[in-house]
């Protein structure tokens, strides 16, 4: 529940670095369809952190006004107003990184980005939502990992889509000596707990438990439109 928001704690500047480091690509791709070169948008990307993380500026969201989401969009927006302006003489950021920017591979993100039918704020959101959609992928891969379940995973993983398999359930439990109802059974617990962890995700970026439900139908609207 945006653990990150309260102020002045070692707590909260770990967390707020944390849901940085896992949300900087949108932010890098917003800055990016403003038109600014993939140097530039590295830079300013960094400088924008650099000053959320140093102000902790999550204490001023307002509870009343939503998601971090939706914070992190309109503070990078104001930020790009007031400072692509300002010329500094030293390198921005201080020369310093505070986030781990992966240049080579933001830009191969970037140029399978739709070229036209998206605008800037629209790419954020999708970007933001597959974000998520992959951390949770990630958190559950880890989980199953940890079980000693991962070849269980990686067998099942695609029928998180809400698709069949491209492999038959039959194929997947000879590859696991299961019978294919043990199967089925495995692949409708690994949805519900990819379930529960998307919810898991979201509600690190929302200011309660009431809005977790809000932004996954908003977020999959974004995915749908």
């Amino acid at each position: 529940m945006l653990s990150a928001r309260a102020p002045d704690s070692p707590q909260a500047a770990r967390a707020l670095a944390e849901l940085c480091q896992l949300y900087w690509y949108p932010l890098y791709a917003y800055v990016r369809r403003q038109g600014h070169s993939p140097e530039d948008a590295q830079d300013l990307t960094q400088e924008f952190f650099a000053k959320l993380i140093a102000r902790q500026d999550l204490g001023a969201v307002d509870r009343a006004k939503g998601k971090f989401r939706s914070f992190l969009l309109a503070s990078l927006k104001h930020f790009l107003a007031n400072e692509w302006d300002k010329r500094q003489a030293q390198k921005r950021g201080g020369g310093h990184t505070f986030i781990a920017l992966d240049a080579q591979s933001a830009e191969t993100r970037y140029a399978l980005e739709p070229a036209h039918d998206l605008t800037a704020d629209k790419l954020f959101e999708r970007r933001w939502a597959l974000t998520l959609l992959d951390e949770a992928l990630q958190q559950l891969r880890a989980q199953y990992a940890a079980a000693g379940k991962e070849r269980l995973f990686e067998l099942l993983k695609a029928t998180l889509t809400g698709e069949c398999s491209t492999i038959p359930y039959s194929a997947i439990a000879a590859q696991l000596g299961l019978t294919e109802g043990a199967v089925k059974v495995a692949v409708h617990r690994l949805r519900q707990r990819y379930r529960d962890q998307l919810r898991a995700e979201i509600a690190h970026t929302v200011a309660g438990p009431a809005e977790v439900e809000d932004e996954v139908r908003h977020l999959f609207q974004v995915l749908s439109g």
